[in-house]
């Protein structure tokens, strides 16, 4: 049951660092779309900002040198058709003032969200970098205990191999010194049996004289 037990918690744990590592993922990007869409507002709110502003700018310098013009010109038809087209310069002025404010307003916001996002992105980016340093040292610890059980299965291969080597050194020992023995006894015979053969030759040519002497 215990092993049952702990094998289940270890199935748990692997889901969820799995379920980890997708919302991570997830987050990440997120943040990072999130990110460019707001810095892409910003940037086009930003442009029509600055030509809001270029247009009030150059309408406001052609109303006033239509306004000196104003002043200068005596004839009525060209006062008329002066003071027309400056109350247009004055409209284009107003709208592009008013696009400009309008665009500001626009821009707060965008450049809000941008800021929390700009966060929750630095901070999707440290939990990534954290998760990659704390992957980086399991990796090592892993790999560490790798090299231990392999060094340790070669030093014991390594004895194994020591042990046999002795065990087959002393059994060619023992049988160096088991023949080494059976010659020595071998020897030892041989030359018992030899000089036992002797005498007989000796009593055989003493009959033989004997004979010789009776037949004499």
């Amino acid at each position: 049951m215990y092993f049952v037990g702990e094998a289940a918690v270890s199935n748990e744990l692997t889901d969820l660092e799995k379920t980890l590592q997708q919302t991570k993922k997830q987050f990440l990007a997120t943040a990072k779309k999130a990110t460019r869409e707001l810095d892409r507002q910003r940037k086009r709110l930003r442009t029509e900002i600055n030509r809001a502003n270029a247009r009030a700018k150059r309408s406001r310098e052609q109303l006033q040198k239509k306004v000196e013009r104003l002043a200068n010109t005596t004839a009525s038809k060209a006062k008329r058709e002066l003071r027309k087209q400056i109350r247009n310069l004055e409209k284009t002025l107003e709208n592009a003032k008013t696009d400009a404010a309008r665009f500001r307003k626009d821009l707060e916001p965008v450049m809000k969200d941008l800021g929390s996002a700009r966060d929750h992105l630095a901070h999707a980016l440290r939990v990534d970098k954290a998760f990659a340093n704390i992957q980086k040292e399991i990796d090592k610890r892993t790999r560490k205990k790798t090299k231990k059980k392999t060094t340790r299965k070669k030093a014991a291969k390594k004895k194994t191999a020591k042990k046999k080597v002795a065990k087959k050194k002393v059994a060619k020992k023992k049988v160096a010194k088991r023949k080494t023995a059976k010659k020595a006894v071998t020897r030892k015979k041989t030359a018992k049996k030899k000089p036992a053969a002797r005498p007989a030759s000796k009593k055989v040519s003493t009959k033989k004289a004997a004979s010789k002497k009776k037949v004499a």
